[in-house]
């Protein structure tokens, strides 16, 4: 293939659709003006058992941390309630998450088998929604699962993501 990688694997909007490497039209569940940190689009429809939410990007040089958040709606004031909080903590290696319900936090979950971050490389993070959790998966190796704290699925509507990572995809 011709291209960079990074030419191959950018997404180009057009018409609210995004386009594969090919240039056809894919139907798209989260909707972005441009994939730049600190980011937050709209997932279409909101989350439902199967769904699947894509974040693939390159970790910073010398990172200290990055999170991805899936809440309900943008508000700051009062706080969208935030189903799943995910966030990488590179001094303590770490991979935290929890949520944040009626302005409540919940109880923090850190155990991992293994930090799966690196500095300076590529990562593939997927958030499946399955009826009881949703099942975490780094570079296609399951990391955990989160029981939801949020019952209505479908309000999980908003995607933001902010710290020391560069986005390459969403989907």
């Amino acid at each position: 293939m011709a291209g960079t990688v990074a030419e191959r694997d950018a997404l180009k909007i057009e018409d609210g659709h995004l386009n594969n490497s090919l240039g056809s039209p894919v139907q798209a569940d989260v909707y972005f003006p441009r994939v730049i940190v600190p980011f937050c689009g709209h997932i279409k429809g909101g989350m439902r058992p199967g769904k699947k939410i894509l974040v693939m990007g390159i970790v910073d040089l010398n990172p200290e941390s990055f999170g991805i958040s899936l809440t309900c709606g943008e508000s700051e004031d009062p706080p969208a309630d935030v189903a799943i909080e995910l966030k990488a903590v590179f001094t303590e290696r770490q991979f935290v998450r929890n949520s944040c319900v009626a302005g409540e936090w919940g109880e923090e979950q850190s155990s991992i088998p293994y930090f799966p971050f690196i500095p300076d490389q590529p990562f593939r993070v997927e958030i499946l929604c399955e009826h009881p959790r949703f099942r975490i998966f780094v570079d296609g190796h399951q990391l955990f699962d989160f029981y939801h704290r949020i019952e209505t699925l479908s309000a999980i509507d908003t995607i933001k993501i902010n710290g020391d990572l560069q986005l390459t995809k969403l989907g």
